[in-house]
């Protein structure tokens, strides 16, 4: 569904559902812009997928919301960030923000004002790429980076193990983080958009670090943008989501992300078709 009355909408799209920590930043920021934002659902995650798939899932979805007019989109998605951002601004003419560069760039000031050291936290096709620590190195050489691969933190929050004292999420988190406790990082980059609902749980496990959320992080980089250079909106926000899978089910499961259910429409779409 095209709903025509929108002016200039910027556009957000995410493997799933933690793009949202993104698009409630953003919404936030940008009080009258529209949003509309796209969670692939039926094909999360991506960071378990190949390069190659992995771009092709992304264009699909840009694809998608420059159907609906877009005038920027947010890649609210680390994976699709890290393995894609580069063919996506290759490929179309609006203007692209990921999550990797303003994310690294918070991380590396943090660490800059303390013990030089930022631990990464990405799906395992992110951490391949090594696009953070090239984003931090080109921000500071002398910042010690190390990355952790954490491919089960992702079907832990789309399943709802996110609370602190929750079994399967603090084995899992241990598994993760503790490996790396004697680095003592400054900071650690949260390069997947699902893992700030993760928060309370890495902090139990890994206390002190500060958390960099790579949501936030690229809706403040969104939001500069459109002050500066996107064309104007007409004031009224008339967001829509759209998701691959079952819209009730977005519906129900966004609640998590959002704080309530989300209070606009969400339809469905065959992004294959894309």
């Amino acid at each position: 569904m095209f709903l025509r009355s929108m002016k200039n909408p910027i556009g957000i799209f995410d493997s799933g559902l933690g793009g949202l920590t993104g698009y409630r930043a953003l919404r936030k920021l940008l009080p009258g812009r529209t949003l509309l934002y796209f969670g692939d659902t039926a094909r999360v995650p991506y960071g378990t997928r190949s390069r190659e798939v992995i771009r092709r899932y992304s264009t699909q979805d840009a694809n998608f919301l420059l159907s609906h007019g877009v005038c920027a989109i947010l890649v609210a998605c680390g994976t699709a960030s890290s393995n894609a951002l580069d063919l996506l601004e290759q490929t179309f003419s609006v203007p692209f923000v990921g999550v990797v560069a303003p994310a690294a760039e918070q991380a590396a000031r943090v660490a800059e004002n303390g013990n030089g050291r930022v631990l990464v936290l990405g799906t395992s096709a992110t951490v391949a790429t090594g696009a953070y620590e090239r984003a931090i190195h080109a921000i500071d050489p002398k910042i010690q980076v190390r990355s952790a691969a954490c491919p089960l933190f992702v079907p832990l929050v789309e399943n709802g193990h996110t609370q602190k004292g929750d079994v399967a999420a603090t084995a899992i988190a241990e598994e993760y983080l503790l490996p790396h406790a004697d680095f003592r990082p400054d900071a650690v980059l949260l390069g997947c958009t699902h893992y700030p609902l993760l928060s309370e749980v890495l902090s139990a496990v890994l206390p002190g670090p500060v958390l960099i959320s790579a949501g936030e992080a690229s809706a403040k980089a969104m939001a500069s943008l459109a002050a500066a250079s996107l064309p104007p909106s007409d004031g009224s926000a008339s967001d829509a989501f759209y998701t691959s899978d079952d819209p009730a089910l977005f519906r129900r499961e966004a609640a998590r992300f959002l704080g309530a259910p989300p209070d606009a429409p969400v339809f469905h779409v065959d992004i294959e078709k894309y």
